[in-house]
């Protein structure tokens, strides 16, 4: 058998939080996060630390946004969390300051190993974002991925290798195109 998911298992604490915190969590992510006016960043940082995020000084974060588990995700000051983003956070998600998540992007720092019938899961999948980078809309980012500071990735960008600093990239997968020159 390939693939035989009756033999599958969670390693032990993959959360990170007991099985009760993760329910809280949702039900509050679901009432309180998801539900709160857009112009509530304040709030949303604020629930977000209670449940253990690391959130910089006036990071902006739609309502929309799916954050899966908040204590294994760290973002620095002035960075922006678009509508409909999903931080799928089954491992750590670092996000630096003054970096752009668009709207609809996916980053994704969990998956399985394929190779083995029991199909676990990947343990050690952080994804690294640097400061000032700029992730268009529709971006996927892969699990264990780094993305240099100042980075530009292009709208339905896949990124599947880490991506160098001061670069514009795009495509699927991600590729440089060209240096970042910024005017002052």
């Amino acid at each position: 058998m390939m693939q035989d998911l009756s033999r599958f298992y969670l390693p032990e604490n993959f959360r990170g939080r007991p099985a009760w915190f993760v329910q809280l969590w949702w039900l509050v992510d679901a009432v309180f996060f998801r539900l709160s006016p857009q112009f509530l960043y304040r709030w949303r940082r604020f629930l977000l630390t209670l449940f253990g995020a690391k959130i910089g000084k006036n990071v902006l974060i739609r309502p929309s946004a799916r954050i899966t588990y908040p204590w294994k995700v760290t973002i620095g000051d002035y960075s922006w969390i678009g509508d409909d983003v999903v931080l799928y956070s089954l491992s750590d998600i670092v996000i630096g300051k003054h970096a752009v998540i668009s709207q609809k992007s996916y980053l994704c720092a969990g998956s399985h190993n394929y190779t083995q019938s029991t199909f676990p899961m990947v343990e050690k999948a952080t994804i690294i974002i640097g400061d000032e980078v700029w992730l268009a809309t529709d971006v996927f980012v892969a699990p264990g991925i780094s993305i240099g500071d100042g980075c530009v990735v292009g709208a339905r960008s896949s990124v599947f290798k880490d991506l160098p600093a001061n670069m514009v990239c795009l495509g699927s997968p991600a590729r440089v195109i060209k240096e970042r020159h910024v005017e002052l």
